[in-house]
């Protein structure tokens, strides 16, 4: 009887937990492994996509689509580009190429929650679709606050791409090429915005400011539709998107890795919007005491700040400084050599030498010290072609910094963390970088009325970021990737999203 008995209690506990397990068999069903879709081409389609995010960017700079303001001094101009035909201030110029930023800020942590909930590569198509529509409507756009309105909503777009792109390379990229990919991910940063400059300079100056808008609503659009009509892709760390909802899985294995007693703990899933937010506030407050990670943002926070400055206003001080007659062209071409072999060689030497999270500090800390020391030099010589080879030093060292520092973003937090951290990390370099540099460069230069002193002022910043950066060289860092998620159930079955076809995985 006694084995009789313990039997019955066997499998009574068996039943109790048979919900997970059907819902964990029902997992390997759900995860598509198209054929066609291998990690390469998932990288090959994020960088297109990533380069037209830049592309925009870079093409709102450019002088053939930013264009001049109006002028009076003695013979009136009536200026040229959204500038121009806005009749806007240095300020509020640089407001608009703020703008998207305050929609990318606000939908960033949102898209990294849903993430929990939803599918994520599902998530990124909305967030396309928000882009396309929003860029078609700058097109369109009849004043500065229209068009500033449409600016807000690109960045809302971009928010889901941004949280979600990353994490999913890292997931494919092979394991002693980590780096290397997101390197070649983030070099499509660069890379876009100086084909931006390139293209708004052109369609601008051949057919109009407006139609440079329209063209890149139409590259964009089939990649909006991709994101629906594939078959939904899974990320580490995450709960799979089977045919029931996602939400209702997440709010399951939440229930069951909290609660001891299974059955007495149903009354959960009556509040699942309460548990989603206390969620996020615990997601939030594990990164900020992850102290690594904060180092991490500070540093890329003052690089930033930079960055976001110089690819706004680097054409027009360029025109003015050195009298550039095609500022768009040569700034697109240090920019485009510079970010390419940069953000590559960043990747590539932090792979080579060990991909940890100390040698990541010590690569960002080192080249962005050079290359503060290169581009700073680069604003104080008066001729063209000694500022044209120094700046681009410069850039290829700066630029250097892109692989590494999304890496440590990514390791210092646990599978499950990565969407907010990047989000979290992509929210705090605009908020307080980017997002201010522009429209403050703008007030200084209408104070000062001298770019070069600008631009050396601005260039300064890139020493304080190199400093937070080396500070991180001797904190205590731990490698976060292969740690278990705080959920259980969900990593038991969790694989490679791309995993080879030859590969073997045996649900649990």
């Amino acid at each position: 009887m006694g084995v009789e008995g313990a039997a019955v209690q066997d499998q009574d506990s068996k039943a109790a937990a048979a919900p997970v397990v059907e819902k964990q068999d029902m997992a390997p069903e759900s995860e598509p492994a198209p054929s066609w879709f291998t990690p390469k081409r998932l990288l090959m389609i994020f960088c297109v996509i990533n380069m037209i995010n830049y592309v925009d960017r870079g093409a709102i700079a450019s002088n053939g689509v930013n264009g001049s303001p109006r002028v009076c001094g003695g013979v009136c101009s009536h200026g040229s580009g959204i500038q121009g035909e806005f009749d806007l201030t240095n300020f509020k110029d640089g407001v608009i190429s703020s703008a998207f930023m305050v929609g990318l800020l606000v939908a960033s942590p949102i898209f990294a929650s849903l993430a929990k909930s939803f599918n994520p590569f599902r998530l990124i198509g909305v967030g396309l679709s928000v882009w396309t529509f929003a860029a078609a409507g700058c097109g369109i756009s009849v004043d500065f606050w229209s068009i500033t309105a449409c600016r807000m909503l690109v960045g809302v777009g971009e928010a889901s791409f941004i949280s979600l792109a990353a994490p999913f390379i890292d997931d494919n990229a092979p394991v002693t090429q980590r780096t290397a990919w997101l390197g070649i991910f983030y070099m499509c940063i660069p890379t876009g915005v100086a084909l931006g400059y390139v293209y708004g300079g052109w369609v601008g100056n051949s057919f109009g400011w407006r139609y440079a808008f329209f063209g890149e609503a139409i590259l964009m659009l089939p990649f909006a539709i991709l994101g629906f009509v594939m078959k939904p892709l899974q990320m580490k760390g995450f709960a799979p998107a089977g045919s029931k909802s996602s939400e209702t899985y997440a709010i399951q294995v939440e229930v069951i890795t909290t609660d001891k007693d299974v059955p007495g703990s149903s009354h959960s899933l009556n509040k699942p919007s309460s548990s989603g937010l206390q969620r996020f506030w615990q997601d939030m407050k594990s990164l900020l005491l992850e102290k690594i990670y904060v180092i991490n943002v500070l540093g890329y926070i003052a690089y930033n700040f930079v960055i976001g400055a110089y690819s706004y206003w680097g054409p027009k001080a360029g025109y003015s400084i050195y009298h550039m007659s095609n500022a768009d062209l040569l700034f697109g071409g240090i920019t485009i050599v510079g970010g390419i072999v940069g953000t590559l060689a960043g990747g590539f030497i932090l792979d080579r030498i060990n991909s940890t999270i100390p040698n990541a500090f010590k690569l960002l800390s080192t080249a962005t010290f050079f290359g503060a020391i290169f581009c700073f030099s680069a604003f104080c010589f008066k001729n063209l072609y000694a500022f044209i080879v120094f700046f681009l030093i410069g850039e290829i060292l700066v630029f250097a910094t892109q692989g590494p520092v999304n890496f440590v973003c990514l390791h210092t937090v646990k599978p499950s963390l990565r969407p907010l951290s990047m989000a979290m990390s992509t929210v705090s370099i605009h908020v307080f970088g980017d997002v201010p540099s522009s429209p403050l460069v703008g007030v200084m230069q209408d104070r000062i009325n001298n770019w070069r002193t600008s631009a050396l002022i601005l260039t300064s910043i890139l020493f304080l970021a190199s400093g937070i950066w080396f500070i991180g060289i001797f904190i205590p860092s731990v490698d976060r990737y292969n740690e278990d998620s705080e959920h259980p159930v969900e990593r038991s079955n969790t694989r490679p999203l791309l995993e080879e076809a030859t590969a073997s995985s045996q649900p649990v």
